[in-house]
């Protein structure tokens, strides 16, 4: 099994789910190009970062894999599944559809942009700049985990690429594009409280992945593979042994 993370995450975001599915499958997690200890590029494609990760299956000598993926991670899945069938046994998608999204990041973005790096001396520096975009203490804890000290120069850094993830944020927005469809199984895994899944994205995630269906995690939000791992892992579990 491949897990993949969301936007501005890294391999440990899906650390709770993956302790929860450890004695049933041989897992691998990892980190998106541009995001965790990865390396940086230049531009952003779906197709590119499907590579990327297809790239490292093939060093592993994987040949064939259950992916995992949240949110951004989650349509790097559809993209990897759309273009290796072969290599994709099944798929499971986290709160989130093949389909264009409006800008929702804005606040995340300037609050990001707010951190002068080379003013900040402890954690709470940054904290406090991100503050004036974001209140939510949840949002920005996550997102300080992407904020680390090099140990050389004691200069602050985000692991993830962030000028570039803002520079091409509207390409992660897009819909996926394929010729073909994927027939083989797919778990859609919706929060309930989350508007990223809704009715009306079911044609045009069915005209690519026609062998789909959805659960709903009560009581969560976007976040569900967090708030209630148990639950998603009961999912995933009955979804790919059965």
């Amino acid at each position: 099994m491949l897990l993949i993370h969301g936007l501005f995450g890294n391999l440990d975001n899906l650390a709770m789910l993956r302790r929860q599915l450890n004695d049933d499958f041989n897992i691998v997690s990892i980190d998106l190009p541009d995001h965790g200890k990865s390396q940086h590029s230049t531009q952003f494609s779906f197709t590119r970062y499907a590579e990327s990760v297809t790239e490292l299956l093939i060093e592993l000598k994987i040949t064939e894999v259950s992916i995992v993926g949240h949110s951004l991670g989650g349509k790097v899945a559809m993209q990897i599944a759309l273009e290796h069938n072969d290599l994709v046994r099944s798929l499971v998608v986290l709160d989130i559809a093949p389909v264009n999204y409006e800008p929702r990041h804005e606040n995340v973005f300037k609050s990001l942009r707010n951190v002068k790096l080379n003013q900040v001396h402890q954690r709470s520096d940054a904290d406090s700049m991100m503050s004036e975009y974001l209140t939510e203490p949840s949002v920005k804890q996550f997102l300080l985990k992407g904020l680390y000290q090099d140990s050389v120069s004691n200069t602050w850094h985000w692991r993830f690429n962030l000028d570039l993830l803002y520079r091409e944020y509207n390409r992660l927005s897009k819909a996926l594009e394929s010729a073909h469809s994927y027939i083989k199984p797919v778990l859609f895994l919706k929060g309930e409280l989350s508007d990223y899944l809704q009715p009306e994205y079911t044609k045009q995630t069915m005209e690519l992945f026609p062998a789909s269906r959805v659960r709903v995690i009560r009581g969560t939000g976007h976040w569900l593979h967090a708030e209630k791992p148990k639950d998603c892992a009961k999912h995933i579990r009955t979804f790919l042994l059965n």
